[in-house]
């Protein structure tokens, strides 16, 4: 068994956990002796940076977990605070953002459900936003509409952040799990795999 995560900070995240252990030092904590798990997952990697991660997939990958998203949906962040005359008028701009996201994220789906018998995906987590959570959890509903829509088109299972980190303590700040948030996301990893 060789489990491989690919994506952004949910899964390169020690960065974020102040020398303790990252979601991959939870991960090979918790393997059994042959199996092996791999980080290709970049901090700050987006949908388009994905090509890199893909290539360097090694042969004996048995078990893929994705989880990409939360930085394109950043990367629009300043479209909550534009202008505009009607709520619909919002509700338009940021459809034409996620309709974006979700044929790449598509396309991207297709390239490593046609290559791999075994693959997960991650919604973007709600974080630990504080006072602005109310309007940052809505947009980030749509993106993980989309995500959801696209998995359950290549019949990928999904692994629901917004439950399983769903506490502050998950997060070192608003958005990249922390050493407790690691421990989890690996434990549900590893659950899935021999599950």
């Amino acid at each position: 068994m060789h489990i491989v995560l690919l994506g952004d900070s949910v899964f390169d995240n020690a960065p974020y956990t102040a020398g303790g252990p990252a979601v991959i030092d939870h991960l090979n904590a918790l393997v059994r002796e042959g199996e092996e798990a791999t980080l290709l997952a970049v901090d700050g990697d987006c949908l388009e940076d994905m090509p890199s991660q893909q290539r360097r997939i090694p042969d004996s990958a048995t078990h893929l977990i994705l989880s990409i998203g939360g930085n394109d949906a950043l990367g629009h962040a300043d479209l909550l605070n534009a202008p505009v005359r009607t709520a619909g008028e919002g509700l338009a701009v940021m459809g034409g953002v996620v309709d974006d996201f979700e044929g790449r994220y598509r396309a991207l789906l297709s390239d490593l459900s046609r290559e791999f018998d075994w693959l997960q995906v991650c919604t973007i987590y709600n974080g630990n936003f504080g006072p602005e959570a109310p309007v940052l959890s809505a947009a980030v509903r749509l993106f993980d509409d989309a995500i959801q829509r696209v998995a359950n088109e290549w019949s990928v299972q999904v692994i629901e952040l917004r439950n399983l980190l769903n506490e502050p303590v998950h997060y070192a700040n608003p958005i990249e799990p922390s050493v407790e948030g690691g421990r989890v996301l690996a434990e549900e990893i590893l659950s899935r795999v021999r599950g």
